[in-house]
């Protein structure tokens, strides 16, 4: 079986079934975690509205901190964003995602699309310098930590690679011009998709979960602001 034989068929479905299961698993922990009684009269009932606000609001940082934070907070959101806009804003990505699900959707124009690949590719460096160059973070980092940021970083790189054949061909026709590339570019995907939910990455998915137990809880006790 050649390699890019392989990236397409058990290589994907190994990848696809690690992170659909390891993503349920992770969800099905966080909604069974066991959660202390509280045995305080209610103050308020809209638990719900409490959890949204909390999702919406820790979006942005408390006006105490704006100012020294608003650096890296420009950063973290122009590489999530440039991340989003890479994957889904691009035609052959779109065309992938159609074959696996049905969607589809207009591709971003080509300009947004190099902005979004320089903001990914500055943030993602950033992000490591601001790492290797701060004793405490460096401290704090582990293995989950840099291994996350590689695995993140490798469908990029390997999509550059690509850049340069005709949008026409996508990543996945039936005989591409460069298989080699095309089928590394496919195995750092499936690296990233199966690691996402067992690393540092599943925050990806359960930021979410996790500030609306928060806000929820906050609310119960009066304090949703």
């Amino acid at each position: 079986m050649e390699l890019l034989e392989f990236a397409r068929g058990p290589g994907l479905a190994l990848a696809l079934t690690l992170f659909l299961g390891g993503t349920a698993w992770r969800l099905i922990a966080f909604l069974r975690f066991p959660v202390k009684p509280d045995y305080s009269e209610p103050r308020s009932s809209a638990t719900g509205r409490g959890a949204l606000r909390a999702i919406v609001a820790r979006m942005v940082p408390h006006a105490a901190f704006r100012e020294r934070t608003l650096a890296s907070m420009v950063h973290a959101y122009g590489y999530h964003l440039g991340l989003a806009v890479v994957f889904f804003g691009y035609r052959p990505h779109i065309a992938f995602i159609r074959r696996l699900t049905g969607l589809s959707w207009p591709a971003v124009p080509g300009w947004l699309f190099a902005l979004a690949v320089a903001f990914t590719f500055v943030g993602l460096l950033y992000a490591l310098f601001a790492r290797l160059s701060s004793p405490v973070l460096r401290l704090l980092s582990s293995f989950d930590d840099y291994f996350s940021w590689l695995v993140t970083l490798l469908p990029m790189l390997t999509g550059m690679a690509l850049i340069s054949l005709p949008i026409e061909t996508g990543v996945y026709p039936a005989s591409p011009a460069h298989p080699v590339w095309v089928a590394m570019h496919l195995l750092s995907l499936e690296l990233l998709l199966a690691w996402l939910p067992f690393g540092k990455l599943r925050h990806a998915f359960l930021v979410f979960f996790s500030r609306g137990t928060t806000g929820a809880a906050f609310a119960r006790r009066g304090a949703e602001r």
